[in-house]
């Protein structure tokens, strides 16, 4: 039986959002310096979100979410915040949910377990005028500018220090229900080269590990 190359299990909806749409960019392979594969991002194909949409659920259930795509998928790839009540921490989620996934019968070397954190809203804050356009915000001054007047994203900080909470706030302002097409649109068009978050540099160089852009394997 062919194997489909690889599985995603996220935690909810806005992040099976965000991959949606990064996925649904053209040539997404040449963003992270791999080689393109094949991945149907409809819920339910090589994209799974956990039904009960918390970090939690996929920390305690996510090898019996996968254990299916054993037969179906040569890797896989968790995907949750590290911010959530009762975290023990990335390196301990990361490590955890690994063991269980190896344990349940996956190989040690194609699975990926990536602990955002804080959470995802950390990989799509960038300095960037599609962000302010995601959040349909137009005003003066500069979306920068106000978050940092606002204490939300000091100046001398890459990331808003509380992602998510600089997120809702500004879409508060702008009358905007947090939904996952934001997430989508936003994963779509920031800069893969602007993000310096750590956990996405870890996904980064898992997908060039198992998918070598011709030439390097």
């Amino acid at each position: 039986m062919h194997k489909r190359p690889c599985v995603i299990l996220v935690a909810d909806s806005n992040m099976a959002a965000a991959f949606r749409g990064f996925f649904q960019r053209e040539g997404w392979h040449l963003s992270l310096g791999c080689a393109p594969f094949e991945i149907n991002t409809q819920v339910g194909a090589d994209l799974i979100v956990d039904e009960g949409g918390n970090d939690p659920g996929v920390y305690t259930k996510g090898h019996e979410l996968l254990r299916p795509y054993q037969s179906s998928h040569q890797h896989a790839i968790v995907v949750l915040d590290c911010e959530w009540d009762g975290s023990p921490g990335k390196a301990a989620i990361e490590a955890h949910i690994t063991e269980q996934l190896v344990a349940s019968g996956w190989a040690d070397g194609a699975v990926k377990v990536i602990a955002i954190d804080p959470e995802l809203e950390n990989w799509l804050w960038q300095d960037k005028p599609q962000v302010a356009q995601a959040l349909r915000y137009k005003g003066q001054p500069p979306l920068r500018q106000l978050l940092a007047d606002r204490g939300l994203w000091p100046l001398d900080a890459a990331k808003p220090p509380r992602p998510k909470e600089a997120a809702q706030w500004v879409l508060r302002q702008t009358r905007q229900p947090r939904s996952s097409a934001i997430y989508q649109q936003l994963a779509a068009q920031v800069s893969t080269r602007g993000c310096t978050d750590a956990a996405f540099g870890e996904l980064h160089a898992t997908l060039q590990a198992w998918f070598a852009p011709e030439g390097t394997a």
